[in-house]
């Protein structure tokens, strides 16, 4: 854990393979991260984009293109997880995550058998299955959880989608107390953040409204109903903090998110950025008024929050899926 007195964790929100066999073991031994996350977007540019995975794409010749993205997903997985397996061991974290097929989102019973499958196949105890938060992946979380999967809630912009997770995870653990589990799997909530800023700091600008907060507040929001929740094994995750341009410094949405019991997972650069100044850092105090003032304030300028959070779940989810397409595409 990156700061063992806030419960603080560091999460690097990138795979791929040779960075998996070289630096990444350096960060975990410094304390700098102690689990990883990946996603359509990061296979994307993993699978396509580096000549790590020349040789296992030319064993692999002859299967669909699923099979082949998802034996070098495994693979990388795999690795990963046996990378972080003594953090996990030890109870600090250790979690890898793997998103299910995005185009499964709407459909409960793929989801899970498609979580189930993938868990099966990774063959580690530290691996988070990641379920986008749609009304049937709610379902799918709840399942999962109660089969002893650890799950990792993606795509979080309201404060609907988060409590629909803490209501799936709340009865999941209940399912589990009753078979009389006595150790519970984990899950992440993960709340995205920058994407809000990107969205609106424009239109904010011509308003005079303060800019590169709303993401910020919006997690803050969405963290305080997870910690209120009291589940002992759930935890906010806070995504989407890698910065676009030179508007902000490039550790803004760390700094700005430092919480008590919160993670953050964000991209290799925004977290080296964060550990040459870290020194610079300090504790967020987190303050219901000023929140619900700021989004009272925020609605009485004419921002729709709902109408915004859930354009944004529409991108993300797009986003996913034309990432998973187009490596599909390329690898047939």
């Amino acid at each position: 854990m990156y700061n063992n007195d806030l419960k603080f964790s560091l999460w690097c929100d990138f795979v791929e393979r040779s960075f998996l066999e070289g630096e990444f073991s350096a960060l975990i031994e410094k304390n700098i991260v102690n689990a990883a996350t990946s996603n359509p977007s990061i296979f994307k540019s993993a699978f396509l984009g580096s000549p790590a995975y020349a040789e296992d794409k030319v064993k692999l010749q002859g299967k669909s293109a699923k099979e082949i993205y998802e034996a070098l997903a495994i693979t990388d997985i795999q690795l990963a997880a046996k990378k972080l397996l003594p953090s996990y061991e030890k109870g600090d974290d250790g979690f890898i995550s793997i998103e299910v097929d995005p185009f499964l989102c709407d459909d409960a019973e793929a989801t899970v058998e498609e979580g189930k499958r993938l868990f099966k196949a990774i063959g580690y105890p530290n691996v988070m299955i990641k379920v986008p938060a749609t009304e049937e992946g709610f379902i799918a979380m709840e399942a999962l959880l109660s089969e002893g999967i650890n799950v990792n809630a993606t795509l979080i912009f309201s404060d609907i989608q988060t409590k629909g997770c803490l209501e799936a995870f709340s009865r999941a653990n209940e399912t589990l107390v009753q078979k009389g589990t006595k150790k519970l799997p984990k899950a992440v909530i993960s709340i995205f953040v920058s994407r809000f800023d990107r969205k609106l700091d424009e239109q904010l600008k011509k308003i005079d409204f303060v800019t590169s907060r709303v993401g910020i507040m919006n997690a803050m929001r969405c963290y305080e109903l997870i910690q209120k929740a009291h589940l002992s094994n759930v935890r906010a995750l806070f995504a989407s903090t890698g910065v676009k341009g030179d508007a902000l410094s490039p550790d803004y949405y760390i700094k700005e998110l430092l919480l008590e019991n919160s993670i953050n997972t964000a991209p290799l650069g925004t977290i080296k950025a964060f550990i040459a100044s870290s020194k610079e850092s300090a504790p967020i105090e987190l303050r219901s008024d000023w929140i619900e003032n700021f989004f009272n304030s925020l609605s009485a300028n004419g921002i729709d929050m709902q109408l915004v959070c859930d354009e944004l779940m529409d991108e993300g989810l797009s986003a996913f899926k034309e990432a998973f397409v187009e490596i599909l595409n390329e690898l047939k």
